[in-house]
């Protein structure tokens, strides 16, 4: 494994775009009414390049019999993937929606290769998370463009406000999820197709159904995930052990989970739900 040691603190962040801003009055609305928004500048067209750069030597870095999708917590491993988790623009939008004090608890690659036939059911996010109460945003950060035809994640408008959907097993071996809520308690209507341009993100609420097709195209498809939470959220340890958090924007008043090391050098997950103590030198 390569290692280089480094502040992520001394790091130099990604290039954003000029057209970065904040949430308007509509999209605050939005993601209140529909659970979503998306299509939110993020990286110019240089910033977008040192992304790119920046998954392909995450992905040079990991064993060929290695699944990217089935680990997680890359914020915990690599301080460069920490850095670009403290991007101001990714917070600003975050700020927009759960206010000024910022919990990153998570952070994981979803990766679909030309013609990959891998699918992520339909899912609730909450439904694996022990967390209390359920006000988790995910950030999804297109490093490729995606669309339809190469597997963009599809979601269900307005679905959060419908309680916990039944989740049924699934252990089909192309599923990346091993739970999904079954075909007719999806509403075909209200999907919509997350369609975004490299460096462009998305934010969504962790009660919306989700998933995705196969990439039936010739382009690659990946997304960064990042989860964030207000102070407030607790994990229930005896379910979730390894759950930490680390302050990405404002205070943690409450201090009501454990507290994650900050990466200093260039590793990766091998399983889900790593300590960070698994990542010091």
């Amino acid at each position: 494994m390569r290692d280089m040691k480094v502040r992520a603190s001394t790091l130099p962040g990604f290039a954003q775009s000029a057209r970065v801003r904040r949430l308007t009055e509509a999209e605050k609305a939005q993601y209140k009414t529909d659970g979503y928004v998306k299509n939110l500048p993020v990286f110019s067209e240089d910033g977008v390049a040192e992304l790119q750069a920046l998954y392909r030597d995450m992905a040079k870095r990991m064993p060929d019999d290695l699944d990217v999708n089935k680990v997680n917590n890359w914020h915990k491993a690599s301080a460069r993937v920490f850095h670009v988790c403290r991007t101001p623009a990714i917070l600003d939008y975050v700020e927009d929606v759960i206010g000024p004090d910022i919990m990153q608890w998570g952070c994981q690659l979803f990766v679909k290769h030309p013609g990959d036939g891998s699918v992520v059911p339909w899912h609730q996010d909450a439904q694996y998370w022990p967390l209390n109460p359920h006000r988790t945003v995910t950030v999804w950060l297109a490093v490729f463009d995606t669309d339809e035809k190469n597997g963009a994640m599809r979601l269900v408008s307005g679905s959060h406000h419908k309680g916990n959907f039944r989740h049924e097993t699934n252990n089909a071996e192309n599923l990346v999820l091993d739970q999904e809520v079954p075909e007719p308690l999806i509403d075909y209507e209200r999907v919509v197709s997350m369609d975004m341009k490299a460096g462009e993100m998305s934010l969504h609420d962790d009660g919306l159904l989700h998933g995705s097709l196969p990439n039936a195209s010739d382009r690659m498809r990946v997304g960064f995930t990042m989860r964030f939470c207000p102070p407030d959220v607790k994990c229930d340890l005896d379910v979730w052990p390894n759950f930490e958090t680390y302050v990405a924007r404002g205070e943690d008043r409450l201090l009501l989970n454990p507290r994650g090391q900050v990466p200093n050098g260039e590793r990766y997950p091998v399983r889900r739900f790593q300590h960070s103590s698994e990542f010091a030198s």
